[in-house]
């Protein structure tokens, strides 16, 4: 009895000393994504989080933020005309995105970046790709509101649709700044599960509201 006592108390401090080792570098590289300058420092944090998605194998953060990570190095070239390439990108994140659905099935938070992808795909070719992509990323911005309807990056995508879109195709940058006004108010009262849980967007709309035409 007291053998087995010891053998699950081993086993336990084990597990709290991994979980430990796994929040501290998780934390690290997560506060590191505001610092990036460039695509090579998208690229670099991306590849470290799918190592440690590698390592862990069960948790799904990881692979959620070598996504983000590469989809933010997407949007930054896209800022820049870089379009190009974008569906190489985009297929980088799809595979980490793929990863962490398997371990994580009916996440907001999944979806949401999902429809950030196929917004990425869309820009290499508009004329071509508008209404595929736009409704593929519709479809998930759908089912992320459903599992998470207060999620303030869900409205900040919103917004972002409707400050860009054109008028004559039902765009507004006046409803896309109360988007973005909504998305902040939101961001006020809402609280990841963990400390490590998605917490990004909040500094868009900030941006925006400070900068209204």
């Amino acid at each position: 009895m007291k053998k087995l006592f010891l053998t699950m108390l081993l086993l336990t401090t084990v597990s709290i000393f991994a979980q430990t080792t796994f929040d501290k570098v998780m934390t690290e590289k997560i506060a590191k994504i505001d610092q990036a300058k460039t695509p090579e420092d998208f690229t670099a944090l991306s590849n470290d989080f799918v190592r440690i998605g590698d390592k862990e194998k069960t948790q799904w953060l990881p692979y959620y933020y070598a996504a983000h990570t590469s989809i933010e190095k997407g949007r930054m070239l896209m800022r820049t005309g870089k379009v190009t390439e974008l569906d190489a990108i985009t297929a980088e994140a799809q595979t980490s995105l793929d990863k962490a659905s398997d371990l994580s099935k009916d996440n907001a938070e999944i979806f949401i970046l999902q429809k950030m992808i196929h917004g990425l795909r869309m820009m290499v070719d508009p004329q071509v790709r508008y209404m595929s992509e736009s409704m593929l990323g519709a479809a998930a911005l759908e089912k992320a509101e459903k599992l998470a309807p207060e999620n303030p990056r869900i409205t900040m995508l919103k917004a972002e649709d409707t400050y860009f879109t054109p008028e004559q195709f039902g765009g507004s940058k006046t409803k896309g700044l109360e988007l973005f006004q909504k998305a902040l108010d939101q961001f006020k009262v809402y609280q990841p599960k963990t400390s490590l849980d998605p917490n990004w967007g909040k500094g868009e709309a900030e941006y925006f509201l400070a900068n209204k035409p």
